[in-house]
């Protein structure tokens, strides 16, 4: 009788494994080489041959059918008698061969850009926009377009008019432009992309007038946020009708509340000045005169006052829109 001897396993090994709480068959067969198995693809009985993919394909790609989708090619064969594939088999044929695309023309949107706008001074940079105002009966309005001084809030130019038109706006800042005294390349007019923001009338307009134009990204509110501020601060007035009787109503109405927001409304992104003050250039008096009397109440009272004598808003030595951001905040 032939005897067979079982070679014994390495102490060492077997030691390391008993450690480790692993089988030492396990060891052994993982450090086998694994034959690296080819995926084979599943060939159904029913499946086009190779040769039948190609006639496909050549049929789909001749002139008369390149543009026609998988559908009408089957139908037009089937006209003439002839059956290749069904159209589900078409579209498998053209994945396949990496031709599966849209074939229409698809709409391309453009990329906007950011508006970062700075004014450190008035009539740097003006925003504008165009707002309804509710009619005496259902469906009628009437239009308030407004120009306003993004550093000062002020209101450099409106106007109510019976419709919207480029016509009207065009009027409108030429002659602000000239009221305000606006020499060449000096202002920026910011706008969103409404009809007369962007109409060929304003945009030649401008370019005579040597301003410089840009718009608001389409669909955001904060490319344009101070006039859109501007517009909230005037219908959420207490007096704010809910419908005007007549443009000479609505003319008379907005005309006192821009009195009164230029004049006497203090504002709170301005150190708590009017726009007035802050667009004449009477701020530093103004502010100047608000430290002495508050330094006096100091100096009559300091045990009124906790930590240190009060201190005064200051007003922004510049205005954004739209500030951008850091690098390592954008990070």
């Amino acid at each position: 009788m032939q005897m067979v001897v079982h070679q014994a396993k390495p102490p060492a090994t077997r030691s390391w494994c008993q450690a480790l709480g692993v089988a030492s068959a396990t060891l052994y067969r993982r450090r086998r080489p694994r034959a690296v198995v080819e995926p084979r693809r599943r060939m159904v009985p029913r499946a086009l041959a190779a040769e039948e993919r190609a006639q496909v394909l050549e049929v789909l790609h001749s002139e008369r059918f390149v543009d026609r989708a998988p559908g009408a090619v089957v139908a037009a064969l089937l006209d003439e008698d002839q059956y290749l594939c069904s159209e589900r088999t078409m579209y498998r044929v053209l994945s396949r061969a990496k031709e599966i695309r849209e074939r229409r023309d698809q709409l391309r949107h453009p990329t906007y850009k950011k508006p970062e706008l700075l004014a450190t001074a008035p009539n740097q940079i003006w925003s504008w926009d165009i707002t309804k105002l509710l009619g005496p009966a259902k469906w009628t309005y009437f239009y308030l377009y407004v120009l306003l001084d993004i550093f000062s809030r002020y209101v450099v130019g409106w106007m109510v008019a019976d419709r919207e038109l480029a016509s009207l706006a065009k009027r409108l800042i030429e002659e602000t432009c000239q009221k305000q005294g606006i020499r060449e390349g000096t202002l920026t007019l910011h706008a969103d992309r409404g009809s007369s923001m962007t109409s060929k009338p304003v945009a030649l307009l401008l370019a005579d007038l040597g301003v410089t134009k840009t718009h608001s990204r389409p669909h955001v509110s904060n490319d344009n946020p101070f006039s859109e501020a501007q517009f909230k601060t005037l219908k959420y007035r207490p007096d704010f009708p809910e419908r005007f009787g007549c443009l000479e109503d609505s003319r008379s109405f907005c005309g006192r509340f821009i009195s009164w927001y230029n004049n006497d409304h203090y504002h709170s992104g301005l150190a708590m000045l009017t726009p007035a003050t802050v667009h004449y250039g009477r701020s530093g008096v103004v502010l100047g005169r608000r430290g002495a009397v508050m330094a006096t109440a100091f100096a009559a009272h300091p045990e009124r006052f906790v930590r240190r004598a009060p201190r005064l808003a200051e007003l922004p030595p510049a205005v954004w829109i739209n500030p951008p951001i850091p690098e390592k905040a954008a990070s």
